[in-house]
This record gives structure tokens, sequence and C-alpha cells, in this order.
């Protein structure tokens, strides 16, 4: 449900949680959940005792995302993979029309620049289907040093998130990540696995990231930073 607090406008969610959090979403909306009985005047208390907090978190949004751009899909044109760059190459003939060949990306296309569309839809699914059994085994080795049943796991299509875990306890993993260095998709992957145990990010959550990954600030600054270039 999208509300608006003066001139804060924001996605409320009501959820089974005991407390209220407020999120800046990596597409630069504000999404706060709170409690489900929580009466509307109680929600707008909460936004107005956070204003200066989100206004913060917006303004470092902005400037983060300075960094995003649009990919051309060009012969040279960069795409990480894992965290390492490869070139594109357009090619006019091959039998699949994206392949990760010798550091390259070979794209089949007939022209200069490839079609938008066809071309993006290609490196989608080039990145769910080769990042889904990578971070199934990653999530296994997590899951296995935390003490933690094996989740079910996807890669997929995420709108604000890089990642989630569901109420059923499986974790969605944005398509975006698998661009991202294998260290940093590590953090991503060990935060939701707390999330199975944690559903807020409180201190014994943070501990329990803190025991597997010491350095998580450093993975979690990364993706800060750099995670408006994580784009097609």
């Amino acid at each position: 449900m999208t509300r608006q607090y003066k001139d804060i406008t924001y996605e409320l969610r009501r959820s089974k949680r005991k407390t209220a959090s407020i999120y800046i979403e990596r597409n630069g909306t504000v999404t706060v959940i709170v409690p489900q009985g929580l009466a509307d005047e109680k929600v707008d208390r909460v936004i107005a005792s956070k204003r200066m907090q989100i206004y913060k978190g917006l303004a470092e949004w902005e400037g983060l995302n300075t960094r995003r751009y649009e990919r051309e899909f060009v012969n040279g044109e960069s795409f990480p993979y894992l965290g390492r760059q490869h070139r594109l190459r357009l090619v006019a003939a091959q039998v699949e029309p994206l392949v990760l060949k010798q550091g390259y990306f070979n794209l089949r296309a007939k022209t200069s620049p490839a079609p938008l569309v066809r071309a993006k839809s290609l490196f989608r699914t080039f990145y769910r289907q080769q990042g889904q059994p990578w971070v199934v085994r990653r999530i296994a080795h997590f899951a296995s040093r935390m003490g933690l049943a094996v989740p079910a796991v996807k890669v997929l299509e995420l709108r604000n998130h890089w990642a989630s875990c569901s109420a059923s306890g499986c974790i969605n993993v944005n398509w975006r990540t698998i661009m991202a260095p294998a260290t940093v998709i590590d953090y991503i992957l060990v935060h939701e696995l707390a999330h199975l145990n944690y559903t807020t990010h409180t201190s014994a959550f943070w501990g329990a990231v803190d025991r597997v990954l010491p350095d998580y600030r450093e993975r979690r600054g990364w993706l800060r930073e750099h995670g408006a270039e994580l784009n097609l």
C-alpha cells in the first residue's frame, strides 16, 4: 500500500513482527514494515520520528546511484559475472544465442547494436540459469556452518531486493547478484540464512552473520557502493 506522510512517499507493509522497520530499497523507494495491528496514526508517528533517518538514507541512495548506467549491447561492452568483467562480442552465427566462452560473452546478433529487449532477456536468462547451481552450492555450504537445514533457493527477478526470505523459508535471490564478486554474493546469502532465525536486524541477527563472515561490513560496503552498477 502506497502512503504519504508530508513529503515522504512510502510503501506500507504489515507483518507479524512486534517492531517497526524502515528500509530504503535498491530502487530508491521507502518501505515501512509495521506490526499488523498498529493504527495508522501511530504509523505516522513512526515516520515522523524517523524523518531525518529517511532523508539521510534517500540522499545516500541518490549519491550511490550516480554510478547506475544502462549497458549497451555493442562489441566491447563489459558485463560482469561473479565479479569478473567480460567483453561482449557480437557473432553472426552460433548454435546458442548467448554463451560465455574464452572470456567473452558471445551474443548471436545480425546487427550492431543487438536488439535491446531480446539481448536483455538472454542475459537475464544466463544469470538465472548459471547462478542457480552456484547459489545452491553456497547456500548448502553456509547452512551447514550455521547449523541450519538447507532451504529451497531460487534465482529470479526481484524488483527491490538483492535477496529475500519467504515466510515458508525459501530464499529468493535476485539474478543481478550473480554479477557481483563471489565474496559479496556470499554475504547476501548468509544475510538471508540468518533471517531464518531472526526476522529483524537485531544485534543477535548481526552476531549470527558475524560468526560466519567477520568481514561482512566490508562486503556490505562494497554492495552499497557498487550495487547500482549491477544492472543491464
